[in-house]
């Protein structure tokens, strides 16, 4: 990657993040993704959200890294999977790999090792909770997954993928498409013999703090759910309805 002329602008508002803790720079990240950094650039970058950016011309968002991410982390996960459960078939562990790679799993490991504290984010998102907001963590967490490959390798990337997610992978070993509410409603109402859901969006707010709202109807059950992502709002929806649908709902 070419060193960005930009990037010590990056790193001095990274730093008044949280100027008490921050000292002694990425110490404490290191330690929590087990990886130490050759290049600080990469781990900037993977850390620059667009609303960010939008505030700083110039300066590169991590989406391009947050594309590479995704899919060095499908590919790790997919081979971890099925090597660890040489019985599934492909379905389980098609399951298995989606609630493995989804941004509730992706936005529990950053937070996990504290990757909100270090994002840069544009004041909207600051004010609106954006450190916290699920699909800006899982988005910077496939990021730095890229960031780590670029500057340490495969191998290296899927040892960090596989320790901070080892949770998520045992939980959906056990129980695949446990956490897919849009599978499981749809697999009920087809077991119901009822329409297949229907999803309506909506959403309020800015561009860089967009609110997602979705309403999804099975028969006479309406769910309703919200969410930072058109696919989280629409998840929750789904949870919504499925949970009133068992045990013993009604349509």
């Amino acid at each position: 990657m070419t060193p960005s002329t930009t990037s010590s602008v990056a790193l001095a508002e990274a730093a008044r993040i949280e100027p008490n803790s921050r000292t002694v720079g990425f110490e404490r990240l290191y330690q929590s993704l087990g990886y130490r950094f050759v290049d600080d650039e990469l781990l900037i970058h993977a850390l620059t959200h667009r609303s960010w950016c939008a505030e700083h011309p110039g300066n590169p968002s991590n989406e391009r890294l947050e594309f590479l991410g995704d899919a060095i982390l499908g590919v790790t996960i997919t081979e971890k999977l099925f090597n660890d459960a040489p019985e599934m078939n492909e379905g389980g562990l098609a399951k298995a790999r989606a609630e493995v790679v989804s941004s509730p799993s992706l936005a529990e490991a950053a937070r996990a090792v504290g990757l909100g504290e270090y994002l840069l984010v544009g004041r909207g998102e600051e004010t609106s909770g954006g450190r916290n907001k699920e699909s800006i963590l899982a988005d910077a967490m496939e990021a730095v997954i890229a960031a780590v490959y670029l500057d340490g390798g495969r191998e290296v990337a899927a040892a960090m993928i596989t320790d901070l997610l080892s949770d998520s992978v045992d939980s959906a070993l056990r129980s695949p498409g446990e956490r897919d509410y849009k599978t499981r409603l749809q697999e009920h109402a087809s077991a119901l013999g009822v329409t297949a859901p229907s999803y309506e969006l909506s959403s309020t707010g800015p561009d860089h703090g967009r609110r997602f709202n979705a309403k999804v109807t099975v028969g006479t059950t309406v769910g309703r759910g919200s969410g930072s992502s058109k696919k989280q709002a629409e998840q929750n929806a789904a949870e919504d309805a499925f949970l009133a649908l068992t045990p013993g709902g009604n349509l």
